[in-house]
């Protein structure tokens, strides 16, 4: 009996390597570390404001196609080209997320996959 269920995350940027977008685990949803990668277009935006709306963009939809929400977002890590970057990140984000917001880790990365300024990856609970 397999207890995982890969969730098809038709909106969102495929997968770039061997790795699934996110998995379902009974009422887990474990979305791996997403980039703020437009999915129409394939671009990168410029700013970290920016970016991190498309991060959670992408995230909120791949919980959309996992039966979820942010709202359902227990914890989430943050990874930051630089840590100078979080004031302007932290400010999106806390319009993004509600109130109680999520458990959150945030780290700054020697470099992330397509020069981006920001990668995010959540634990969801439905």
């Amino acid at each position: 009996m397999n207890i995982k269920e890969k969730v098809v995350a038709a909106n969102a940027p495929k997968e770039l390597g061997a790795y699934s977008n996110a998995i379902k685990c009974g009422n887990l949803i474990f979305v791996s570390g997403q980039l703020p990668v437009n999915p129409e277009t394939g671009e990168v935006p410029p700013t970290i404001q920016e970016q991190t709306r498309q991060v959670v963009d992408n995230v909120r939809k791949i919980l959309a196609d996992a039966g979820a929400t942010l709202d359902n977002v227990v914890k989430t890590t943050v990874m930051l080209q630089e840590m100078s970057l979080f004031g302007e990140m932290n400010a999106v984000y806390s319009q993004e997320f509600n109130e109680p917001y999520p458990a959150r880790t945030s780290l700054s990365v020697k470099e992330l996959p397509n020069d981006a300024l920001v990668a995010l990856d959540v634990l969801a609970v439905i």
